[in-house]
């Protein structure tokens, strides 16, 4: 029940005529001054309608009997639960001199047939032609006089404005462009007729145009995926599940009249479901659907629109429905005899283990085992239990057996589920499976037992070898005590633990780590013997299970930083292989007392804690000691290595070692220069002592011929005089002389220039002597090839730079500055004729067919050159 609570609002008074006639308009009320956002309008006097914008126009016609007339305009909000109400007051006007319009007024009396047309109709998404004419309105006056019609609302002054227009001479209504029906369902337009001085004839005409829906919207599923789960061997018409599709068409129309139909289903066997056409129900259609068959099944359903027509628009999507386990398969024994035998007088001893197979899930409810003794166990002195962990029957002798009294005893077990049986419909009855089991009675001389005949001890990983973890004790059924009885382990067994001979105390003999090949299923069984002083013995079964313990030590997973002037602290993140409870949280410890005042650490979570320096401490390399200990207590030992680096960013250090000095040692301008021009010197005094060595040795005279092979050195970058000259051949096969040398390693280009007369042949002794001179011995001439080695080029550079170095320390003027060596930048890769400072060989033939070869560009220079 909604209740809102009302107000009144305010009051308001019309004067009107004492007779009114249908669709009369009274006047207008702001009814937003009142309640905004009023969802509900009405009047509580059936003779009068008010219209959203506030209007009031009389129903039917009607007279004021009395002078005064009342009735209620109601406005709710229901969402916000808001009510009020308006009191409107009609008061019979004073009757007036009559005016010059009474025959108009006489017009105004008679009923209106054309000002009111029924409302008009557009279809969605028309084609045109447009301007396309929907309706026209006309006012009777227009018969007595000139009437100009107009309008205004949605569509022709509001948004979306420019839809419609009126003719202004006819009251033909145009709609100039095509309409969406899900964006707009209808418009309502206020209509006028007026004269041409401005008085209104008629009432304001609402009018409305109706948008009628064109099926240009397909249906559509609610999601992308159903999915739905049915249990196995259902019977027919059990639901499954519902699609639901939706339309944005005109509701309760064909166009959102869907039907939904079954496209195809895997797997391609007999159809296991069925679809509703109208509801989107999803039944299941086939009688036996079982699991351990197929189980799962996917649906491609199709929803059509125009009621499932095939010009109708449709949709796909896709069903899933799982098959859910029921316990529908009986368990059955995998043999149908066992065979075995046990001591008399044993209590609590395990003889013998039974396993059976079962279709349904494992793990499950359905599949899980439960064994009985039906048959053989009147005196209750057998007991059989369910391993849970694989599902086997457990057989075992509650009380003793007297040899004497039966030499043999035979069981018949039974097996059943946990769950109760589900069938399919029309299935026979499942038949309970049952073996038989003989238990052969050995006539033995009352050894001792052990109590309980299984024994379940807990190991932590990891433990230390020796470690004792129980006691496994046997009595003497004679004597109600251990005394005299000694144990031991027979072998051929898993070598995990020891039992001492006398206590029974068991101890581990490995360390016992589940990630070690035995141990990875983290249990064994072994079996342990109790002998009395007789020599009679007893048995009994340990179950060791290995429990994760505390076996890895925490470590931190980076170790080296670089920490800049900022002094950013570091977080450090440390790991363990353990398993909770022995993993984090971690507690992290300096163990170094120095390092611990210089830095100190502090806690950020459970796995990483903040290591920064306490105070301004001196750059550096540290190697800090940390230890971790988690939350078992092992501690792990690490190292830290911080680079406590001068620098903005880490990039800045590249690696590299600080190195920490007390003071800083330079050297001043003249004792480097001094260092410099002494080294120069001594190198001088050695080369000169060697060139007057070998003087006598090595002479040689130069040819013209030689001569002739060398290039003219020209400064001018112009085509002169000495370009021409015959002397230069651009030859392939060529060393460097004179005063060139080439260096295109490093993309540069060094030119030495000839000064005071010297040759690079004059290095090797006195007078005018050739660096070629070297190459000749015993005083044979030989060849020439001008081709010098790296030291002989060593030998003449470095004693020249020695002196020009010397000469411009003595020249204030600079004038030898221009016997430096000159730099200039790389001027891209050689060409085929190579270096230009080179000469051939006199007896070598001029290679020039690389001429041939030339690129375009240079082509073209030699062209040019060619035609000068």
């Amino acid at each position: 029940v909604l209740s809102l609570c009302c107000e009144a609002c305010k009051k308001v008074i019309f004067h009107v005529p004492s007779e009114l006639e249908a669709d009369t308009l009274v006047g207008r009320v702001d009814l937003q001054e009142c309640l905004q956002s009023a969802e509900f309008i009405s009047s509580s006097d059936g003779n009068f309608k008010v219209l959203e914008d506030g209007s009031v126009y009389t129903t039917s016609a009607l007279s004021l009997s009395a002078e005064k007339k009342t009735f209620t305009i109601l406005l709710k909000d229901i969402q916000e639960q808001v009510q009020k109400k308006i009191h409107v007051s009609l008061v019979e006007e004073e009757k007036k001199t009559p005016k010059t319009r009474h025959a108009r007024d006489t017009i105004l009396k008679r009923t209106k047939r054309r000002w009111g047309p029924i409302p008009s109709v557009m279809i969605e998404n028309s084609l045109g032609p447009f301007p396309l004419q929907i309706q026209q309105v006309q006012s009777d006056t227009a018969q007595n006089y000139t009437i100009y019609y107009s309008a205004s609302g949605p569509g022709i002054d509001q948004d979306p404005k420019g839809l419609f227009y009126i003719e202004r001479e006819t009251g033909n209504i145009f709609a100039t462009r095509a309409v969406d029906r899900e964006q707009y369902p209808s418009f309502q337009i206020i209509c006028f007729a007026t004269t041409p001085d401005g008085y209104s004839p008629e009432v304001p005409l609402v009018h409305t145009i109706r948008i009628e829906d064109d099926n240009d919207n397909a249906p559509y599923f609610t999601q992308d995926l159903f999915e739905f789960c049915v249990p196995e061997n259902s019977r027919p018409g059990v639901v499954v599940g519902k699609v639901i599709a939706e339309d944005r068409d005109e509701p309760y129309t064909l166009h959102t009249s869907l039907k939904y139909r079954i496209v195809s289903q895997t797997p391609p066997i007999t159809p296991a479901f069925s679809l509703h056409g109208d509801t989107g129900v999803i039944s299941v259609l086939l009688p036996q659907l079982d699991r351990e068959l197929v189980p799962s099944y996917t649906l491609l359903v199709e929803v059509r629109d125009m009621a499932g027509q095939p010009f109708g628009l449709c949709t796909t999507g896709t069903v899933v429905i799982k098959i859910e386990d029921t316990n529908d398969n009986a368990p059955s024994f995998k043999q149908l005899q066992y065979e075995t035998r046990v001591e008399e007088n044993r209590v609590s001893v395990e003889i013998l283990r039974v396993s059976v197979v079962d279709l349904d899930e494992p793990g499950s409810p359905g599949s899980g085992a439960v064994y009985e003794i039906i048959r053989g166990n009147d005196d209750q002195a057998f007991e059989i239990t369910t391993d849970k962990n694989t599902n086997e029957g457990i057989l075992c002798v509650v009380k003793g057996l007297d040899y004497e009294t039966a030499k043999q005893r035979i069981l018949v077990i039974g097996v059943n589920n946990e769950a109760p049986y589900l069938l399919a419909p029309h299935s026979q009855q499942l038949s309970q499976s049952t073996c038989s089991v003989t238990v052969n009675v050995l006539d033995v001389d009352e050894g001792p037992v052990f109590k309980p005949c299984l024994l379940r001890l807990d190991v932590k990983e990891c433990e230390d070898i020796g470690t004792a973890i129980g006691r496994y004790v046997a009595e003497d059924p004679e004597t109600g005590n251990s005394e005299g009885i000694r144990y031991r382990i027979p072998p051929g067994q898993c070598n995990w633990i020891n039992i001492d001979d006398k206590s029974g105390e068991v101890r581990t003999v490995r360390v016992l780590d589940r990630d070690i090949g035995e141990m990875r299923r983290g249990q064994c069984n072994i079996t342990v013997l109790a002998i009395d002083r007789n020599g009679k013995t007893g048995t009994g079964t340990i179950q060791v299970c290995i429990v994760p313990g505390n076996k890895n030590f925490p470590r931190i997973t980076q170790t080296d930083y670089i920490m800049c002037r900022d002094r950013k602290p570091i977080c450090l993140s440390a790991q363990d292989g353990d398993e909770a409870p022995y993993s984090a949280p971690f507690v992290y410890r300096i163990t170094d007392r120095n390092l611990a005042s210089m830095w100190k650490l502090t806690p950020h979570d459970d796995n990483s804690w903040y290591l920064s320096p306490k105070g301004d401490i001196p750059y550096g390399i540290y190697e800090i000691p940390v230890s971790v200990i988690d939350n078992g207590g092992k501690i792990g030992e690490n190292t830290v290595r911080v680079n406590l680096c001068d620098c903005v960013t880490p990039t800045e250090c590249d690696g590299r070692t600080r190195q920490l000095s007390g003071g800083n040692v330079t050297l001043g301008l003249w004792a480097i220069l001094a260092m410099i021009l002494g080294s120069l010197l001594l190198l001088l005094i050695l080369i000169t002592i060697c060139g007057c060595c070998g003087a006598g040795v090595m002479h040689r005279q130069v040819t013209d011929d030689c001569a002739n092979h060398n290039l003219i050195i020209s400064n001018t970058e112009a085509p002169g005089e000495e370009v021409m000259d015959h002397n230069i051949i651009p030859l392939q096969n060529t060393c460097d002389q004179g005063g060139y040398g080439v260096k295109t390693g490093e993309q540069q280009t060094f030119e030495m220039v000839k000064g005071r007369g010297h040759t690079l042949e004059s290095v090797k002794g006195g007078g005018h002597q050739t660096l070629g001179s070297v190459k000749e011995g015993g005083g044979q001439p030989m060849m020439d090839t001008c081709r010098y080695s790296y030291s002989e080029w060593h030998n003449f550079t470095h004693p020249r730079l020695g002196e020009k170095v010397h000469l411009c320390r003595q020249d204030e003027e600079q004038k030898h500055s221009e016997d430096y060596l000159l730099s200039y930048n790389y001027e891209g890769k050689g060409s085929l004729a190579g270096s230009v400072g080179c000469c051939s060989d006199q007896h070598e033939e001029e290679a020039l067919d690389f001429l041939d070869q030339l690129e375009p560009k240079f082509r073209t220079l030699a062209e040019t050159c060619i035609k000068r």
